[in-house]
């Protein structure tokens, strides 16, 4: 089955091809590192992870490139309000190089406890302002720009399939041409591609450019590092569905403006938002919720990753502490049915992992699994696909196992881990070591035809409660 992906350029279900066949560019909308994640903001990564690991394990190599932003983004992104950076800094009596520097390793520590891998490249937008700038000299040399009140804008006029993303029509954006806050824009939606000091005059962070001293819009630093890491065209984008109408259409119209290459972006992923009692969770709203919080209201990070794959990253996600306490509820039952089946055995030697037909069920399970995945990436269908491999009797667990380690390589919810705890116990280890020692004087016997022996062997380990099944990647045991 061929994984499908629902592509928001044209909002239909599309089937994955790659541009490089085995290769895959991927760029995920990264922390603008002012503040802490919210449980919200981490719903995105948390996708962006599923997708990373899905990929890999159909045997794509991924280069995933994440943005951080420490420079530019307004608090509005329509190019209003205050620089997000300077205004932290200011609050906190810090510099913005500081301010950032701090909030970028809280928001890979949080990644990291959620078993969030971490993308192949990761950039700062203040080390690639002269990528910036060239890319923003590109898009002036080829029409789109103007310059007005000391800023340089791009000119959505110029470029006609503007707000196709967002399946918004031009001649209603021209509608209401050089009303708003910025009078020096010919259209409303027309954005800035370089601020000088005329705007902010206190901005901490300036640069020389051709245009005057001062600063990136925000928009421009994604495009610039995305064709920097993965060329002017590549596969995947994502982000959540509140860049849509202008961070990401703004991305499309500058980058295909710049290269003239179309599309710049073949598919198109976004998440929807974690919802509140009194709507989406956001910063500016203030009490928002951070992974720490939950952390200390004696949940684990993992039962958050747990409750955010019960719902698939295009629906609209409702938080409640009672859904989490069931989400926690049930990653401590999954986590006891793996140490359940981990005491039965004694580890898997020599099983990485379990392919259709080699232990029967538990590879149908297994291909259920990535079939789900292929449903744009339905995370519900692969849990309960989880699940019911791990509650069917007829699966030896160290078959059952197999496949549930090789599901979570992607689910990411600890289990491996969980039964290593199981067999590393130190009482445990000189009892596993003698069993190994005996399945392999019982191999030798049986290869020397020495049945008498081979047969003794497996009888008195019975009598110890030790089970052992024969099977083509060699002898396997439980306990009984």
């Amino acid at each position: 089955m061929a994984l499908t992906l629902y592509n928001t350029l044209g909002r239909e279900f599309q089937v994955f091809n790659s541009l490089v066949p085995g290769r895959i560019g991927f760029y995920g909308c990264g922390p603008t590192v002012y503040n802490y994640a919210h449980i919200g903001n981490l719903r995105a990564y948390v996708l962006h992870d599923i997708l990373v690991k899905t990929l890999t394990r159909r045997g794509y190599q991924v280069t995933y490139v994440m943005n951080i932003t420490d420079v530019g983004h307004l608090s509005g992104d329509n190019d209003s309000g205050d620089d997000k950076m300077v205004k932290s800094a200011e609050e906190r009596g810090k510099g913005v190089l500081e301010i950032a520097d701090f909030y970028t390793q809280a928001f890979f520590y949080d990644t990291e406890r959620l078993n969030i891998q971490r993308p192949t490249v990761v950039c700062k937008a203040t080390d690639h302002i002269d990528d910036m700038i060239g890319l923003i000299k590109r898009i002036e040399d080829r029409g789109y720009t103007y310059f007005a009140g000391g800023n340089l804008y791009f000119d959505i006029s110029r470029f006609p399939s503007y707000g196709d993303l967002a399946l918004l029509r031009m001649e209603e954006l021209r509608t209401g041409a050089r009303t708003g806050p910025d009078k020096n824009k010919r259209n409303p939606q027309d954005f800035v591609l370089w601020f000088t000091k005329s705007k902010f005059e206190n901005q901490a962070l300036v640069w020389d450019s051709p245009w005057g001293r001062g600063y990136p819009g925000w928009h421009i630093e994604c495009s610039a590092m995305s064709i920097k890491y993965l060329g002017e065209q590549f596969d995947i984008h994502a982000g959540g569905i509140d860049h849509i109408p202008i961070h990401h259409t703004n991305e499309i119209a500058q980058s295909e403006a710049a290269t003239g290459k179309h599309p710049w972006v073949r598919y198109w992923l976004h998440n929807e938002f974690l919802v509140m009692d009194k709507g989406k969770m956001s910063k500016s709203a203030g009490g928002f919720l951070t992974l720490q919080s939950l952390v200390d209201s004696g949940y684990e990070p993992l039962d958050y990753r747990y409750f955010l794959l019960g719902g698939h990253y295009r629906s609209q996600l409702q938080f409640s502490f009672e859904a989490l306490n069931g989400a926690r509820n049930a990653r401590k039952s999954l986590l006891d049915r793996v140490k359940a089946l981990a005491e039965k055995t004694g580890g898997i030697p020599g099983l990485e992992e379990t392919e259709a037909g080699e232990y029967g069920k538990a590879g149908v399970y297994l291909e259920a699994f990535d079939a789900a995945l292929d449903e744009d990436l339905s995370t519900p269908k692969a849990l309960a696909g989880l699940w019911t491999l791990l509650r069917d009797t007829e699966v030896s667990p160290q078959a059952a196992l197999a496949a549930a380690f090789t599901m979570d390589r992607v689910l990411g919810l600890g289990l491996a881990k969980e039964a290593e705890g199981v067999w590393n116990r130190e009482e445990d280890q000189n009892f596993i070591q003698e069993i190994t020692i005996l399945i392999e004087e019982r191999r030798e016997a049986k290869k020397n035809k020495d049945f008498g022996k081979a047969d003794g062997i497996r009888d008195a380990l019975k009598k110890r409660g030790i089970l052992l099944e024969d099977g083509p990647s060699g002898t396997l045991w439980r306990r009984e």
